[in-house]
């Protein structure tokens, strides 16, 4: 049987894992370890920030191992995964599609879609579930006309505490991730190899032939008849330029920034993030406790109890690269200007509830959607491949995106992972 390697088992490398294996013998390359929920007490966590030792979001890993962050041009902090499911193993879990941008260029998922809604429990019944401050923010965004919508999880709601938690891992297991399909795709025959980094694939005559694999153990070359990457927005570009396959220098990040305010016992801490969106032209808006600012901005001076907060998510314009370990990346004039309409709108929003100016914050930039170096275009709508790349190395995450989502990208780069997966196996 051929060999496949998979680079990455997040959202992308896990779908196509599954799709691949028993067509392709596949073995799955992922740089970070083995996943753990962070279960310390958050209350002792929120005490130590007074200490003033956490003073750097990037010491966040000293916390919790399997969420790596990074800064670009100092200005926007950047979070991703580093585990066995990727960025999936600490996203809120958000089963939202978000696929226009492809139907732009004239890629129809519908079947995809169809197919993952079989296959992921999607549900928006943790409405009930909801504290009575965010039952109230939600009444007020009816009230203003912003059609807010409940957000799909891809959760076991039987299993939910309603913790809050879901960025550091669920211990209960309620919330879906990729490794839920990576088990699927091992128990067929596949391989994990963790803490196994990939630097670059080898190639010759238009055909890959195996990858350089660097690891606290292993080192060297692993041969392979087909090469799927899905490193992630930051990883995978990285790869392909360090390969000599050049990316386009076009980064979007879908920025966030939480806009909170003082509201004693309100308990967001303790609740599901994300519990609905609204939706506007170029970001939406949605409750989301952000623990980042809360552990790192001196301006989160509140117990976490007391604090309640609205999130940005920003589709930003494609300006910045990766490069190695560097990422450049930072606001442009138009990108200022369409978050600064964002917090107006959450503000608005703090003042309908009786909340004052002087008791309003902002958070830190952060962005955790990184894609966009290699999107597709109407001339691979058919076969998601690039004719700059040899005829058996695949893309399959947001790098292949052709614009920012502005919105959790999850089930989006999962229905895309499942056509390149099928397209792979009938190479076999």
């Amino acid at each position: 049987m051929k060999r496949a390697i998979v680079v990455g088992s997040g959202a992308g490398g896990a779908t196509v894992a599954k799709e691949l294996q028993g067509a392709f013998d596949v073995t799955v390359l992922e740089a970070g370890k083995e996943f753990r929920p962070f279960t310390a007490d958050l209350s002792l966590v929120g005490k130590f920030r007074k200490s003033g030792l956490l003073f750097d979001e990037r010491m966040i890993r000293l916390l919790f191992p399997a969420m790596k962050v990074r800064k670009s041009n100092g200005e926007i902090v950047i979070v991703n995964g580093n585990c066995a499911g990727g960025t999936t193993a600490i996203c809120t879990a958000n089963g939202i599609r978000r696929d226009q941008c492809l139907k732009d260029i004239g890629i129809n998922l519908d079947k995809e879609f169809e197919e993952l809604k079989r296959e992921v429990p999607i549900s928006d019944d943790h409405r009930k579930r909801w504290h009575p401050g965010t039952k109230r923010v939600y009444e007020i965004c009816r009230e203003m006309g912003l059609d807010p919508v409940p957000s799909p999880k891809m959760a076991y709601g039987n299993r939910c505490a309603a913790c809050g938690r879901c960025i550091f891992g669920c211990r209960r297991g309620a919330k879906w991730d990729s490794r839920e399909f990576l088990k699927i795709a091992i128990e067929k025959g596949a391989r994990l190899l963790s803490g196994c980094r990939v630097k670059r694939v080898f190639a010759d005559g238009g055909e890959v032939y195996g990858v350089e694999v660097a690891g606290p153990i292993r080192f060297g070359f692993l041969p392979a008849d087909l090469v799927v990457l899905a490193a992630g927005g930051l990883g995978t570009p990285v790869i392909l330029r360090e390969s000599g396959f050049e990316c386009e220098d076009r980064l979007f990040v879908d920025p966030v920034l939480c806009v909170a305010t003082k509201w004693e016992g309100v308990g967001q801490d303790q609740e599901i993030p994300m519990p609905f969106i609204v939706q506007r032209e170029h970001f939406i808006i949605s409750p989301y406790f952000d623990y980042l600012s809360f552990f790192f901005n001196r301006k989160w001076k509140y117990p976490a109890s007391d604090i309640y907060s609205m999130m940005i998510k920003l589709a930003d314009t494609g300006s910045g690269s990766v490069s190695g370990k560097k990422v450049t990346k930072g606001l442009t004039e138009i990108d200022r200007d369409r978050m600064n309409e964002g917090v107006s709108l959450c503000k608005e929003i703090f003042r309908r509830l009786g909340k004052k100016e002087g008791e309003m914050f902002l958070g830190t930039v952060n962005a955790g959607h990184p894609g966009g170096m290699l999107p597709l275009t109407v001339k691979e709508a058919t076969t998601f491949h690039h004719d700059s790349l040899p005829t058996n190395l695949y893309v399959a995450d947001a790098t292949l995106f052709p614009a920012s989502l502005g919105s959790p990208p999850i089930l989006t780069i999962m229905a895309m992972a499942k056509r390149v997966g099928r397209m792979c196996a009938a190479l076999a």
